[in-house]
């Protein structure tokens, strides 16, 4: 199976501009495409995750990614997909997370030998003299076309600002920037970029005369419809400063029994054929696909070692419903903390077991706590040194998530 037929085998394509000279340039190793990555935290999350994947998949088949730092976007913020205006970051703030993603971004793409780029639009976006822009640029956009884009149009009722308008023309300008200077002929994105995807084909075929090409990549969801990596209304994070490898592996673990097959298809580079044999399993042997998906994905993320140490810890959670393993999570309090009445709605939100003290509140209103293997039962309940006699208080959200509170 040649490339480009693998990548919409394994549900990766949604859209592309001409699928025939794209499939060719892909399958033929003649690719330089760029993904984009707004440095609006200082990591990279699981729904940046699939580019990543992506990339890495098309620079093995042979041909050149570049990842694109958006240290000049980010200063607008992308309106796709929002309500209300992004907050508004320091240059500082920007530089810093850009730092951040380059250090994450070159565990999965090879950037030696010119194999890979790493460029930051900060470099020619921020030096862009304004009035110029407007007259090279703005010319080639109708704004009646710009209003009818799903990214502007979804904005409309609320209200949106001129200068989150301004983001279409930027990501285009990035597109027509890196095809004259680095011969980018092609641009992989989300659905929801596929308005500014095709701004950037269209800047560079009025301007230039010369085609270019985008595609994009399916979001994969899970089975509640939510994007991917969101979890307790937090982002999954690949720092494991933010999200700690044990969990997640298990976000991993847990997805919905539909979104299984599909989750291994995107996101692992088993091969196709191993995956078909897992689409009629069911039960217990579907828990097995998921334990697979879970370990190759926190493989490829925090490295084989820490992937086996969690996955046994997983095991103790899964097989003995103990949930105490060394490598299950665990967060420090003070003595101090439990003295002043430490609470389990503060236990909940403390641990990251809750994204907020209303949700907390609410998990143990409906039942879904313990402490020890103790249901709590009163959302005022304050832990005690009896809590902790074996060294930490085990607390279980539902059925499946342990955390370790422990005094130090």
């Amino acid at each position: 199976m040649e490339l480009y037929d693998e990548l919409v085998a394994r549900g990766l394509i949604a859209q592309v501009t001409d699928e025939e000279q794209i499939k060719n340039l892909v399958n033929e190793r003649k690719a330089t495409f760029y993904i984009g990555f707004d440095c609006t935290a200082d990591s990279l999350t699981a729904g940046h995750f699939m580019a990543l994947t992506l990339m890495k998949r098309l620079q093995a088949a042979g041909n050149k990614p570049i990842a694109l730092i958006g240290g000049g976007t980010t200063m607008i913020g992308d309106p796709s997909g929002r309500t209300d205006m992004r907050k508004m970051l320091t240059r500082e703030d920007i530089d810093h997370n850009a730092e951040c993603f380059k250090h994450q971004m070159s565990r999965f793409i090879d950037f030696g030998d010119g194999k890979a780029v790493m460029v930051n639009n900060a470099d020619w976006l921020l030096d862009l003299n304004y009035v110029e822009l407007l007259r090279e640029v703005g010319a080639c956009f109708s704004v009646n076309n710009m209003l009818r884009a799903e990214c502007y149009k979804n904005r409309m009722e609320r209200g949106l600002s001129f200068f989150e308008f301004n983001y279409m023309i930027m990501q285009a300008y990035d597109f027509y920037y890196l095809f004259q200077h680095y011969g980018c002929n092609m641009q992989f994105g989300g659905d929801d970029q596929w308005s500014n995807m095709l701004a950037g084909t269209e800047l560079i075929r009025k301007k230039l005369a010369q085609d270019a090409h985008a595609m994009t990549i399916t979001l994969l969801t899970d089975s509640n419809g939510k994007k991917m990596g969101k979890t307790a209304g937090n982002a999954l994070w690949l720092d494991a400063e933010k999200t700690s490898p044990f969990d997640f592996y298990q976000y991993w673990r847990n997805v919905g029994d539909a979104d299984v097959i599909k989750c291994l298809k995107m996101l692992t580079f088993l091969p196709l054929d191993q995956i078909a044999e897992m689409e009629s399993w069911e039960g217990s042997r579907l828990n097995e696909a998921k334990e697979l998906l879970a370990f190759e994905i926190t493989k490829m993320v925090h490295g084989e070692e820490e992937a086996k140490k969690v996955e046994n810890a997983a095991k103790a959670l899964f097989v003995s419903g103990s949930g105490e393993d060394e490598n299950t999570p665990t967060t420090f309090i003070s003595k101090d903390d439990i003295s002043g009445g430490f609470t389990i709605i503060s236990a909940l939100t403390a641990c990251g077991l809750a994204s907020s003290n209303s949700d907390a509140r609410r998990l143990v209103e409906q039942g879904g706590v313990t402490i020890n293997g103790e249901k709590v039962e009163n959302k005022d309940y304050a832990l005690s040194d009896k809590d902790f006699s074996q060294g930490y208080a085990l607390i279980k959200k539902g059925k499946k998530v342990f955390h370790k509170l422990a005094v130090k």
